[in-house]
């Protein structure tokens, strides 16, 4: 345990491993925030949607030549959000179909271009640390560290002002549109508070592994709490805890980033489903 402690103190000294633990924590608030919502909206495989879109653009920002590949990324994402979860009901391709055909062609476009136009000697390495944020939260600068600052803090303020009319349209958005709320708009903001967190969370877990950082926390919450309030308190507690947990593991271990926060993720779904079998 000593050893574990001192390890533990000295990788501190390190920038960047101050860094990844506070843009970690972070993402895990916004995910989880968020997350209750897609959960309820059945949306919850959103996430592999958008960041597949992300992870595309990706691709095209690196063939490019772009110094900063979030000038292209945020808005393509941001546009595809909208488009999936505020187009309407009028679509001719609805949820589920819309999401899978914009997943699977994301991800193919962005490989094929990555494969065309290599920018390093090894693309599958490339792609490994795209899909799976194996190195990509540990190489953080200090400005991508202030600007997920400024993006989380702007997710969580958004989210507490609208608390209510999040609330109402995550319910009954038929009601709320009867009510004279203003659901259309609320969707849209939803949508765009989702493409930011995406992209957010590409440098912590990978395209492929964020729809765990925001379902797990949810459905976790969910086995032991009924109201919306205490769901989404619970779920971003858990997500900041899971979130932390992985990230020190992962630093004393030297096991990838992502994947060991999502295993914490799945752990705290254990232990939560646990605590709610033993209180009915």
């Amino acid at each position: 345990m000593a050893e574990i402690f001192e390890k533990l103190t000295l990788s501190f000294t390190y920038p960047f491993v101050r860094y990844a633990l506070v843009v970690g924590v972070l993402i895990a608030l916004c995910s989880s925030l968020m997350g209750v919502t897609l959960v309820l909206k059945r949306f919850s495989f959103i996430g592999d949607g958008l960041s597949h879109v992300a992870f595309g653009a990706m691709a095209v920002a690196a063939v490019t030549g772009l110094t900063n590949d979030m000038l292209l990324v945020l808005p393509v994402t941001v546009v595809s959000a909208i488009l999936l979860l505020a187009g309407g009901k009028n679509r001719k391709i609805k949820g589920d179909a819309a999401i899978a055909m914009i997943s699977v062609g994301s991800l193919a476009v962005g490989y094929l271009i990555m494969n065309l136009f290599p920018t390093s000697g090894n693309v599958s390495g490339d792609v490994c640390t795209t899909l799976f944020g194996s190195t990509s939260i540990l190489t953080l600068s200090v400005v991508d560290v202030w600007l997920c600052i400024t993006l989380s803090v702007t997710v969580v303020i958004l989210f507490l002002l609208f608390y209510n009319k999040i609330f109402s349209v995550t319910f009954d958005e038929n009601f709320a549109r009867a009510t004279g709320t203003n659901a259309g708009l609320y969707n849209l903001m939803i949508a765009v508070v989702i493409a930011v967190i995406i992209v957010l969370a590409m440098n912590l877990v990978g395209s492929l592994l964020i729809s765990a950082l925001v379902i797990f926390p949810a459905i976790s919450a969910m086995r032991v709490f009924k109201s919306f309030k205490a769901v989404t308190v619970a779920s971003a507690v858990i997500s900041v805890i899971c979130a932390t947990l992985g990230i020190l593991i992962s630093v004393v271990a030297g096991t990838p980033v992502g994947s060991t926060i999502v295993g914490a993720d799945m752990a705290g779904f254990l232990l939560c489903w646990i605590i709610g079998k033993a209180v009915k």
